[in-house]
This record gives C-alpha cells, sequence and structure tokens, in this order.
C-alpha cells in the first residue's frame, strides 16, 4: 500500500502543516497510542495527521536523513498498531499504515484520518491492571490530555464529522472518476501512482481515503465525489462557480456577461481563473513626464483574485445550495460565498489579516488543494491578498460578513489609474470583456482600443475530423484544447493549465495525440526544440 501524497513533501512539511505531523526516532508504543487518539479526534477539523517512525526530531523539525527501522521490526509494529486500534482505544480506531524507504532508511509512515465516529479515548498506561481510558486532543505540534472546557467541547463534537468527510449514501462507487484519481496522483508524485493502474476502482478509493462504509456496502465519501466526480453537480447542485461581469452601467443596466464554471474541484478552479485572467484582468501603462519607466499596473491585482477564489473554494460550505459568485463591475470587484467563517473569527481580526479560525470547514478538501499546490492553509489567504493589493498600487480590499454568518465576501476596488482609462474609452467601457488586456494612461493622448479577433468556440474544434469521441470533458487531450484555444502556450504553460508541476509524459503523449490529429500545430514548425516554441489550435487549412 503507499500514500496518496508525496513522502518527501510530507516530510518538509510542504503538504501538511507541521501541527499535523509528528516525528519519533523509535518506535513507543503508548505515545504513539495516545497521538493516534488525538490525530483521530480531530479536536480542529485540521483533517487527521501523521506519525513517521524512524525520523528523529529537534524543535517540531526532521532530522535528516532518517534514523530508520530496521526490517524486522516494520511488522512487528504493525501487528501492534492493529492490535491497539482493538483493545487499547474506544471506540476501534485503525490508521492507515504504510513503510517506506528514505535515503536508504526504512520508515514507516502512520496515516491517521479523522475519526468517523469520536471523540476517541485511549488507555492511559500499559500497566497491570491500569484500565483507565482519557481523551486526548492535538494542542500545536503537542499530544495533550484533554480536560475541562477542553473535553467539554470534544464531547459535544459527537456525530459531526465534516461535511466532506462524510459517507454520501446517495451515490455508488462507480460515480468517482479512475481517469481524475489517477491524474491527481501523477500530478502530486504520489507512491501511489503506479500501482494505481492495477488497483480496482474500490481498492484505489480506499487507498485514497476517499470512499468508506463496510467491506459489503462501500461508499464514496463527499470530498471524493468534490474531487474525483466528473460530474459532482449531481450531488452538490450549487457546486459551481459564476463569473458575472457589468458594463459601466452596473447590475441596474441591460448588459452583462455570464459564464458558469463546473466540474471537479481543480478543474473548475482552473477553468474559472484562467477566464478571469484572460478575459478581465488588463494591464494599464502609466508614462510620466521627464522619466523613461512606465509604471504598470493591473485594474485587479490577479493574485488577489486567486487568493479571493481559492479560500470560496476552500471555505465555502458544500451543503449549501448557493454558487460562488466572482461579480466585476465598473469600479470593484466581488467574491462572495456561503456561508461565512468559523465563528471564532472577528471581522476586526480579519480585517487587520490576524484571523485564526479555531476550527476548518472542509478538512479533506483543504488537505487535497494544499497538495495541489492550490493553497497553503496556515490562514495566509487573507495576508496574501491584502499584500498583493498594496504590491499592486490599488486601494485596500475589504472583508465582510453579517452577525449570523450566513456570507463571507471580498471585495477589490479597482486601481485609479485603470478606472480612469476605462472611463476615458470610447463607451466609456460598456463592450463585454474581449480585449486583449493592455491598455495605457498617458496625458498627451487617448488609449487605443485594439480588439483582438475572436477565438474559436469549444463547439467548433470538437467538430474537427481529428476529434476523437473518446476525448471527453476530464481527458487531458480536451483540457489542452480548452487551454490554447485563445492564445498560443508552451508545453511549461500547459502544464501549469494542467496543474502539473512539470511536463508529465501523458501530458506529451497528449500533445502527441493531437498533432496527430491535425488539430494543433506548434507555432516554430522548423525548429520543434526550440526554447520559445509553442503550441496552438491548427490553422484553416489543416482542419479540413
Amino acid at each position: 500500500m503507499a500514500l496518496p501524497i508525496n513522502i518527501e513533501s510530507l516530510l518538509h512539511g510542504k503538504a501538511v502543516e507541521w501541527e499535523r505531523l509528528e516525528f519519533k526516532a523509535g518506535w513507543d508504543p503508548l505515545a504513539a497510542l495516545h497521538t493516534i487518539c488525538a490525530f483521530a479526534n480531530d479536536f480542529h477539523n485540521f483533517g487527521g495527521g501523521y506519525i513517521i517512525v524512524g525520523v528523529a526530531e529537534k524543535q517540531g523539525q526532521p532530522r535528516l536523513p532518517p534514523v530508520g527501522l530496521k526490517p524486522g521490526q516494520i511488522d512487528a509494529i504493525q501487528k501492534e498498531i492493529l492490535n491497539l486500534g482493538h483493545n487499547a482505544i474506544q471506540p476501534y480506531y485503525h490508521p492507515v499504515v504504510v513503510p517506506a524507504e528514505i535515503n536508504g532508511r526504512h520508515i514507516l509512515v502512520i496515516w491517521v484520518l479523522g475519526g468517523q465516529t469520536r471523540p476517541y479515548k485511549a488507555r492511559l498506561t500499559f500497566a497491570k491492571g491500569g484500565k483507565d481510558y482519557a481523551y486526548f486532543i492535538r494542542k500545536g505540534s503537542s499530544t495533550v490530555r484533554a480536560k475541562g472546557a477542553d473535553e467539554k467541547e470534544l464531547l459535544s463534537l459527537a456525530a459531526t464529522v465534516p461535511f466532506d468527510d462524510r459517507i454520501n449514501q446517495r451515490a455508488k462507487v462507480k460515480d468517482l472518476s479512475r481517469e481524475l484519481m489517477q491524474d491527481y496522483l501523477q500530478q502530486v508524485g504520489s507512491d501511489l501512482a503506479k500501482p494505481a493502474r492495477t488497483l480496482s476502482l474500490l481498492n484505489l478509493g480506499r487507498q485514497m481515503g476517499v470512499i468508506g462504509g463496510a467491506e459489503e456496502a462501500p461508499f464514496p465519501l463527499n470530498v471524493g465525489l468534490i474531487m474525483f466526480s466528473s460530474e459532482p453537480w449531481r450531488f452538490f447542485p450549487a457546486m459551481q462557480i459564476d463569473v458575472v461581469w457589468f458594463p459601466k452601467e452596473g447590475p441596474g443596466g441591460n448588459k452583462f456577461s455570464e459564464k458558469i464554471f463546473k466540474g471537479p474541484i481543480p478543474r473548475m478552479t482552473r477553468d474559472a481563473l484562467d477566464y478571469i485572467k484572460r478575459n478581465l484582468i488588463s494591464e494599464t501603462v502609466i508614462k510620466h513626464r521627464g522619466r523613461a519607466e512606465a509604471t504598470r499596473v493591473e485594474n485587479f491585482p490577479y493574485e488577489a483574485i486567486e487568493e479571493a477564489v481559492v479560500n470560496a473554494v476552500y471555505h465555502r460550505g458544500y451543503d449549501t445550495r448557493e454558487p460562488i459568485e466572482v461579480r466585476i463591475e465598473r469600479s470593484e470587484l466581488f467574491v462572495l460565498s456561503y456561508p461565512g467563517p468559523d465563528r471564532s473569527v472577528r471581522l476586526e481580526q480579519l480585517r487587520a489579516g490576524r484571523a485564526r479560525p479555531r476550527r476548518y470547514r472542509n478538512r479533506r478538501i483543504g488537505e487535497f488543494l494544499k497538495e495541489l499546490e492550490f493553497t497553503e492553509g496556515r490562514s495566509t489567504g487573507i495576508p496574501k491578498i491584502m499584500e498583493a493589493m498594496q504590491k499592486n498600487g490599488s486601494p485596500p480590499a475589504e472583508f465582510e460578513f453579517d452577525e449570523d454568518y450566513s456570507y463571507f465576501m471580498v471585495r477589490l476596488p479597482i486601481h485609479p489609474a485603470a478606472l480612469e482609462v476605462a472611463e476615458s474609452a470610447p463607451g466609456g467601457g460598456a463592450t463585454l470583456p474581449e480585449s486583449d488586456g493592455r491598455s495605457e494612461s498617458r496625458s498627451e493622448s487617448r488609449p487605443e482600443s485594439r480588439p483582438e479577433s475572436r477565438p474559436e468556440s469549444e463547439e467548433e474544434w470538437r467538430s474537427r475530423p481529428g476529434w476523437r469521441p473518446e476525448w471527453g470533458p476530464e481527458s487531458i487531450q480536451h483540457r489542452i484544447m480548452v487551454a490554447i484555444a485563445r492564445f498560443p502556450l508552451g508545453r511549461a504553460e500547459i502544464a501549469r493549465s494542467l496543474g502539473h508541476k512539470s511536463v508529465s509524459g501523458a501530458a506529451k503523449q497528449a500533445l502527441a495525440n493531437l498533432m496527430e490529429a491535425g488539430l494543433i500545430e506548434q507555432t516554430i514548425p522548423g525548429k520543434p526544440n526550440s526554447r520559445l516554441q509553442k503550441y496552438r489550435l491548427a490553422t484553416t487549412h489543416k482542419r479540413a
């Protein structure tokens, strides 16, 4: 069995917060039991945690290379963990235990998911006659016994498993997409990627922690459907991002442009952000008298929009029948999601960039998003939005939610120079978004309008003779075509549009398939290995 995340990233705290990691140079069954109990209780809804045995630590950081375990210890420890789950923790709990090899040393990774039947309590001692049990939780990066108010709060969490970690009995295992699951494992560099090709969908889903239930009655978890179903809206009707653009007249006018994005979270989020970046972000060049250097600013900094949208995707309620809305008006952009933040968050703290929610809403979704590098977690989203606005020279971002915590809204004011250009343009900026994304602000002349030819629609390129029916919306071929339909892209840019860290073998094969079918072409055909090489939709004469 292998983990669905990259072990190297895990050891360096890139995919998981340090407080969700515990390193142990050797095997201490009692200490491990208490930490398993604490992670299973998942007091802060972080998504459980990992115990790495065979790796020493210093001040919470791993000391590499690993100390390692003797090969003979691995099997004995696994058997002992199985016994502890039956006889030393109540109710029964069994973590996922995965042997691994790092720098030629053997280690054991104990993956403890937040339990479905919390709260859990564990034996205080293994001494003869010791039959007392106690509740354990995590406080920072330490395992402590829950007492007083903490114990009462933990007991109040009984039967309140976060929505994304619940079993969905309306769905079937076959509603999960093997292709999406394998694509994710390849993107994050998981050791599970290779054996996943031969595993049954049921076994693959169990190893990834997205299928639960009894052996005779397995069901997908909500997080599995949200991440790896090609049609998640069948189970979560309002799981979509609505991007709405209003011209100068605003919502009271007769014109607006609306684009709705659906699908599994990674694709839905990437597609919405890509659309916003290509169609709604413009650059204003401010030329100064007596100075050669010009100042370049964006109407809305893309980094701020990206953080706001990903924050909404991460923290929205997937049991709420309201979509995420990105609304662009003449002088401001809004990102609206439902419900609001955790009730431990105070508005004044949020506006100061110091909000620290006591409990996360979507613990498992966050784990997947971090591994895909959509987010860092650790409450960094709001400070990043503020920093991006300041760096762009824009007015500060504003954050809002009501006293009932029923919604959360991020407001990004437009850069004053971009607003000036938009208002001085012919028609006062009333046309729908089809510009090339650049304008100039000068005291000597008015901005020039540079219209762009209409890109080929998906319906058009899907109707070409070379298109194959098996290239559905989740296929890499389809996603590459969507990415390059508007602008030519290089291999690295295509990889990023797919959410990959580098150009995978599957992406290279997909590009070759599309080239062979006459659907795409290189911009420098005479030099296929040029560093400036890009790919674009094949020109008209090749479409026949």
